[in-house]
């Protein structure tokens, strides 16, 4: 038959089971710690990050860019010289 205090056994053990296997909750210094140690490795990170962009994406861009304006400033001459010579033909 059924024994109301075989029950409460039962349900004590689960509970006294399941707050074995719950980690233990940190303590707000330990939050804290945890917190500081990651603004600390966020600031250490960015800036590598800003140390890599001036020192490789920068310089890159700016090598790129100037090939670029030349090539445009080729492609505009041949326009401008395809203009001239149309309005040559007119007259």
């Amino acid at each position: 038959m059924f024994e109301p205090g075989a029950a409460l056994l039962a349900w004590n053990n689960r509970m006294t089971q399941s707050k074995k296997r719950r980690s233990p909750r940190p303590s707000f210094q330990d939050a804290g710690r945890k917190l500081d140690e990651a603004a600390r490795r966020l600031e250490q990170e960015t800036e590598k990050f800003i140390r890599y962009l001036n020192d490789e994406v920068v310089p890159e861009i700016r090598e790129h860019s100037s090939r670029g304006l030349r090539r445009a400033s080729k492609e505009l001459q041949k326009f401008a010289d395809y203009l001239e010579e149309s309005q040559r033909k007119r007259r």
